[in-house]
């Protein structure tokens, strides 16, 4: 089925994708994986495409942040759920949606077109498979 995995951060009133910071000699890509297995509990990824490169550029507690965002299409192996840090299960809530509404969901216009993306490029691996 078409979804999405969502990240509910209510103590922001976010609804977000996964995502994280890169660690020292680590590839973005990893980063994804990592961040996304932290976040969600679900490590069982298998990468399918980059898409691309972003940089945003926001306030955060009165200071201007820039920052450069991989991101990657990974489809879900399998629905076991590892093991999350205690921080994350107390900072996000995990739902799964389906794209047309995720789109919906999301809090930044960032995210909605990378969420876009992500469905094109979904459209066209199946479309050759």
């Amino acid at each position: 089925m078409d979804q999405v995995v969502l990240l509910d951060r209510p103590s922001r009133q976010e609804i977000r994708l996964p995502k994280g910071h890169v660690e020292p000699e680590e590839d973005p890509a990893a980063a994804a994986r990592r961040e996304t297995a932290e976040e969600t509990g679900f490590a069982d990824l298998c990468l399918l495409a980059g898409l691309g490169v972003q940089t945003v550029k926001f306030e955060y507690r009165n200071q201007r942040v820039h920052r450069t965002e991989h991101w990657f299409l990974y489809q879900l192996g399998s629905a076991v759920r590892q093991g999350r840090p205690p921080e994350d299960e107390r900072q996000f809530r995990t739902m799964w949606r389906p794209w047309d509404l995720a789109r919906g969901l999301l809090t930044f216009e960032a995210e909605r077109r990378v969420l876009a993306e992500a469905v094109l490029v979904w459209r066209k691996l199946q479309a050759r498979a």
